[in-house]
C-alpha cells in the first residue's frame, strides 16, 4: 500500500486534533451554568420572584445570577487558600514566608475574594428589592437595605458573611506567612456558615439538622470545586510539585464526596414528602439531576486516584487535565442546578403549620413529660454530631490499628476512654439531653454538664493529639499538613496562652456567667447558629481544662500536681457558686422563650431554674473526683520518676550529690566551731 502522497489534501493523514485550552474550557463553564441556571429557574417557575410585589426583570433575573457568582467566587477563593495552607510544597527550611507557588496561589485567592465580596454586597441589594418588591431605584430603597442588613435575619447573614470575606482579605494582603493563610482560609470558611441560615433550611420543620446539612454540603462543595479548579490553573506554576499537589487534593476531594453526599441525602430527606417526588415533582427532578451528577463526579475521582494520579507520576499530564476539566464543567452544572433548588419551593412547606407552636419552635415534635426513663430512651438525631462522634471513633480505631500493626503499642485504656467519649458526645446531642434541652430549664443544665464535664475527661484522657502525632506523617517539602499544623498549634503562643491556669480556668467557670446570666442563653434556644456555638464552646472550654489537669497530649509546660489540685478546687468552687446563684435568684432567665413554648406559670418556672442550679451544683461531683485521683496518681507517679532519675545518677557519679551536700554540711559546722572558739 501507497503511503498517501503529502502534496494530495485527501490522501494526507489527518493532523492530531489539538487539545482545547483549558482557559477556554473554564471560560465556558460558567455560561454554562448559567444556562443550567436558567433553565432550571423557568422549569421550576423560580424567576417569578418570592415576593407579592414584583421587583422587576432586573431583580428576577440578576439575584439568580449573583447567587451564582457568589458561590463560584467562593468556591475559587476558599480552593485556593485550602491547596496554598495544606498541599503546596512551601518555601526554603526555616522560612515562615509562604513559597512562590503558595504566592500565586493566594494572589488567585485575592482576586476571587474581590469577586465574591461583591457578589455578596450585591446579593444583600437585590435581596432587599425581592423581599420589599420595589424596583431598584424606587425612592428611599437605601434606606430599606440597611433595614434588611441589620434587622432582617436574611441580611444579617448576607453582612456577616461580607464583614469575614473583607477580613480574610485584609489578612492576605497584610502578610506573606503561611499561618496568615491558614487564618484567611478559616476566615473565608467561616464565611460560608451564615449563608446556611437562608433558602430552606432555616425554615423547615427540622431546622436544626436542615441548617447543619446545608452548612456541611456548602463546606464540602466550595472545597471540592474551588479545589479543583485552582489546580487546574496552578498546574504551570506548581510544575514537579504538581502530582504530590494532586494527591493530596485528591484525598481532600474524597473527604468532601462524603460530606456532600451524606449531606445531600440528609437535605432530600428533610424536604421530599416520599420518594415517589422525584418523579413527580420539578424539586424532586433537579435532586435527580444532582444525584446523576454527584454521582458522575464520583467515577471520575475514582478514575483519576486509578489513573490520571499515576500517568502523572510518569510526567503525562493530559488523562489528569482532560478529566479535571470533564469534572468541573459538571460541577459547573451542578452549581447551576443547585441555585435553583435555592430558588424552588421543595414539597414540604418551607414552614408548617402543625397546630403546635412548641413544634414551630424546636423543630421537631414536643416530647412526652419527661422522666429518667425517658432521659435515657427518647432520641432525636441531630446527624452532624452524630457523624461527627462516629467520625472521630473510627479515626481513632483505625489510628490505633495503624500503629499497632508497624509494632508499636498504645494503652487500651486510651482507648477505651476515647470511644466512652465519643457514646457520651452521641447520647449528649441525640438523646434525652438534646431532646430535653430546650423544653426546660433543668434538662438543658443536664446538657450542659454532660457538654462541659462528663464528655471531655474520657476524650481528654484518650491523648488523640499524641496518637495523631505517632501515627500522621511529616512532610519533607516544607508544606503543612495535619501533622505540621498539629506541632505548630500545641507549640503556639496562644497555646500557651490557653494553657495558663487563670485563662483556662476563667474560661470553663465565667463562661458560665457570660452565657446565662446575659441575652446569650435565650439566643441560642431560639437560633440554631447561637445554639451549635454554645455545645462547641461547653466541649472546647471543658476539654481545655481537664486537659490542664490531667491530660497527656504534649502541649505547653503544665503547673506541677499541686497546683493543678489547688485550680480544680478555685475553679469548681466558682463552679458551685455559679449553681447557688442560680438558686437563689428570683430573676427568670430566658422567659421570652418559656413564654414562646406556652409555660404561663412563671412561679414553676422559677423552681425549674432552681433545680438547674442545683444541678449545676452536684453534676460536677463525679467528675471532678475522677479528675482529682487522676491528678494525685499523677503527682505520685512525678515521684517515683523523680526517685527513680536521682538513684540513676547516683549510680552514674557515685552520689556526687550526696557527698556534695554532706561536704557543705561539715564545712556548715566547722565554720560553727571557729565562730564558737572566737567567742
Amino acid at each position: 500500500m501507497q503511503p498517501p502522497d503529502p502534496d494530495d489534501p485527501l490522501g494526507a493523514p489527518a493532523p492530531p486534533p489539538r487539545p482545547l485550552p483549558p482557559g477556554a474550557v473554564l471560560a465556558a463553564a460558567v455560561p454554562l451554568g448559567l444556562v443550567a441556571l436558567l433553565v432550571a429557574l423557568s422549569f421550576t417557575g423560580a424567576l417569578q420572584g418570592v415576593s407579592v410585589l414584583d421587583a422587576g426583570p432586573v431583580v428576577d433575573v440578576g439575584l439568580p445570577v449573583a447567587r451564582t457568582l457568589q458561590d463560584g467566587a467562593a468556591a475559587l477563593t476558599i480552593g485556593f487558600l485550602v491547596l496554598a495552607a495544606t498541599a503546596i510544597p512551601g518555601a526554603r527550611s526555616g522560612s515562615r514566608t509562604i513559597g512562590r507557588s503558595q504566592w500565586v496561589a493566594t494572589r488567585w485567592a485575592v482576586r476571587a475574594g474581590v469577586v465574591w465580596l461583591v457578589a455578596l454586597l450585591a446579593n444583600l441589594v437585590l435581596e432587599a428589592a425581592d423581599i420589599m418588591g420595589v424596583p431598584l431605584t424606587s425612592p428611599g430603597f437605601a434606606h430599606q437595605v440597611v433595614f434588611l442588613a441589620l434587622h432582617v435575619e436574611l441580611g444579617q447573614t448576607l453582612l456577616v458573611s461580607s464583614t469575614l470575606v473583607a477580613l480574610a482579605l485584609v489578612v492576605l494582603l497584610a502578610s506573606r506567612r503561611t499561618t496568615a493563610v491558614a487564618i484567611a482560609t478559616a476566615l473565608a470558611l467561616g464565611a460560608l456558615l451564615p449563608l446556611a441560615l437562608g433558602g430552606h433550611a432555616a425554615g423547615s420543620a427540622e431546622h436544626g439538622n436542615a441548617v447543619n446539612a446545608l452548612a456541611v454540603h456548602l463546606l464540602g462543595v466550595t472545597v471540592w470545586l474551588g479545589g479543583l479548579v485552582a489546580l487546574i490553573l496552578l498546574r504551570g506554576t506548581l510544575g514537579r510539585s504538581l502530582p504530590v499537589v494532586a494527591r493530596r487534593y485528591s484525598t481532600l476531594a474524597g473527604i468532601a464526596f462524603v460530606a456532600v453526599a451524606a449531606s445531600g441525602v440528609v437535605n432530600a430527606w428533610l424536604r421530599l414528602q416520599s420518594p415517589a417526588d422525584l418523579v413527580t415533582t420539578a424539586y424532586g427532578a433537579l435532586i435527580l439531576v444532582k444525584v446523576l451528577a454527584l454521582t458522575a463526579l464520583g467515577v471520575a475521582g475514582w478514575q483519576q486516584r486509578r489513573r490520571a494520579l499515576p500517568a502523572l507520576d510518569d510526567g503525562h499530564r493530559g488523562a489528569f487535565l482532560r478529566l479535571a476539566l470533564v469534572e468541573s464543567l459538571v460541577m459547573a452544572v451542578t452549581l447551576g442546578v443547585s441555585v435553583a433548588l435555592s430558588r424552588s419551593a421543595p414539597p414540604v412547606a418551607q414552614n408548617p403549620i402543625s397546630g403546635d407552636a412548641r413544634h414551630e419552635l424546636l423543630g421537631f415534635p414536643y416530647p412526652p413529660h419527661v422522666t429518667p426513663l425517658r432521659m435515657l430512651t427518647e432520641f432525636h438525631l441531630d446527624w452532624a454530631f452524630a457523624a461527627l462522634a462516629l467520625a472521630m471513633a473510627g479515626l481513632y480505631v483505625a489510628a490505633v490499628v495503624r500503629l499497632r500493626r508497624r509494632g508499636d503499642s498504645w494503652s487500651t485504656g486510651r482507648t477505651a476512654a476515647w470511644l466512652l467519649g465519643c457514646l457520651l458526645l452521641l447520647y449528649c446531642t441525640s438523646g434525652g439531653p438534646a431532646v430535653y434541652g430546650s423544653v426546660q430549664f433543668s434538662t438543658h443544665m443536664i446538657l450542659h454538664m454532660g457538654l462541659m464535664m462528663f464528655v471531655p475527661l474520657p476524650l481528654v484522657l484518650g491523648a488523640p493529639v499524641l496518637l495523631a502525632l505517632r501515627v500522621l506523617p511529616s512532610r519533607g517539602d516544607h508544606s503543612r499538613g495535619p501533622r505540621e499544623w498539629i506541632l505548630l498549634g500545641v507549640h503556639s503562643w496562644y497555646a500557651r496562652l490557653l494553657a495558663r491556669p487563670a485563662v483556662a480556668g476563667v474560661i470553663f467557670a465565667g463562661s458560665l456567667v457570660a452565657f446565662y446570666f446575659t441575652g446569650w442563653f435565650q439566643a441560642a434556644l431560639f437560633d440554631h447558629p447561637v445554639h451549635v456555638l454554645m455545645q462547641v464552646h461547653f466541649l472546647l472550654s471543658g476539654y481545655l481544662f481537664f486537659w490542664l489537669l490531667v491530660g497527656a497530649d504534649p502541649g505547653p509546660a503544665r503547673p506541677e500536681p499541686p497546683m493543678r489540685l489547688v485550680v480544680l478546687l478555685i475553679t469548681l468552687t466558682f463552679h458551685a457558686f455559679f449553681g447557688i446563684a442560680l438558686m437563689s435568684t428570683d430573676a427568670l432567665i430566658a422567659a421570652d422563650w418559656w413564654h414562646a413554648m406556652g409555660y404561663t406559670n412563671d412561679a414553676a418556672l422559677l423552681a425549674d431554674q432552681h433545680s438547674a442550679g442545683g444541678i449545676a451544683w452536684g453534676a460536677g461531683e463525679f467528675p471532678t473526683f475522677i479528675a482529682a485521683v487522676i491528678v494525685a496518681m499523677q503527682w505520685q507517679a512525678s515521684d517515683k520518676r523523680e526517685a527513680r532519675r536521682k538513684d540513676r545518677q547516683a549510680d552514674r557519679d557515685g552520689d556526687a550529690e550526696l557527698v556534695a551536700y554532706n561536704a557543705e554540711l561539715a564545712a556548715l559546722a566547722r565554720r560553727d566551731a571557729a565562730l564558737d572558739r572566737r567567742g
